[in-house]
């Protein structure tokens, strides 16, 4: 097995090992993923890229625990996920991994702040600091004037800026964004991908996306190019001296 190593200090925080996904549809067996060796250091900024249905999603699903491997395994701080129970994982969803989606999956009933603090309340807190630490996560974000708004009130961008708050509302180890900028046009999308950087920069937090949005590719320490259910290449933020353009137009062929 060749697992791929970065030269970013610090611990190994998700770590793959020959991980399969065969999904079955029928009589039918689809191997989404082939065999993934990766591990990801604390504190990186690492984008998962690559064509339409080439693996990406599923990999992020895995390192999420959103999803288990038909073989191999995957570790999430030295635990394999696949050996957790039920109460185990959701344990380890809330406490450990923020979950950011293109959709901002808010509730749309509740305020922004409401939404901010309800992973809290799971987690134990009481009412009393989870709105004072919502409060200040929302203010982190830029949304101060914003707590009592619901969801259908606010912008796009307002929504994913909502969502990233709740995804620290545990002080989580790991950020897990799914096409965080799909919906956004292009000037929030850098809004927002410049916001998760200082967040991994200034809280020392592991940002893993997944995503089709070039723009990443001038925050991430690492970007890892996924190809029929494989690691086609990992390139560091130094080998990415390309325009955007060119990038874009090389990948739309692959």
């Amino acid at each position: 097995m060749n697992t791929i190593h970065t030269n970013i200090q610090g611990r190994t925080i998700v770590r793959a090992m020959g991980v399969r996904k065969v999904f079955r549809l029928g009589k039918i067996e689809v191997e989404a993923l082939r065999g993934i060796d990766l591990e990801i250091m604390s504190g990186e900024y690492v984008s998962i890229m690559g064509p339409s249905g080439s693996g990406k999603s599923t990999l992020f699903n895995m390192i999420g625990g959103l999803d288990k491997p038909s073989e191999g395994k995957v570790f999430i701080d030295e635990v394999d996920v696949a050996q957790l129970d039920a109460y185990e994982l959701a344990w380890l969803r809330n406490r450990k991994i923020g979950y950011i989606f293109q959709t901002f999956n808010l509730i749309q009933v509740m305020t922004a702040l409401e939404n901010v603090t309800l992973p809290m309340i799971f987690g134990g807190a009481s009412n009393d600091e989870a709105v004072d630490k919502g409060i200040k996560l929302l203010r982190l974000v830029g949304l101060d004037k914003r707590f009592d708004h619901k969801p259908q009130e606010l912008s796009g961008g307002q929504q994913q800026r909502v969502a990233i708050a709740r995804s620290l509302a545990n002080d989580p180890a790991i950020i897990l964004a799914d096409e965080p900028t799909g919906n956004l046009d292009l000037s929030t999308g850098e809004e927002i991908i410049t916001l998760l950087k200082t967040l991994s920069r200034e809280k020392g937090v592991t940002v893993i996306t997944a995503t089709h949005d070039y723009k990443m590719l001038n925050v991430s320490d690492r970007v890892v190019w996924i190809v029929d259910g494989r690691i086609d290449r990992i390139e560091n933020r130094s080998e990415l001296k390309i325009e955007v353009g060119t990038i874009s137009s090389r990948a739309q062929g692959e």
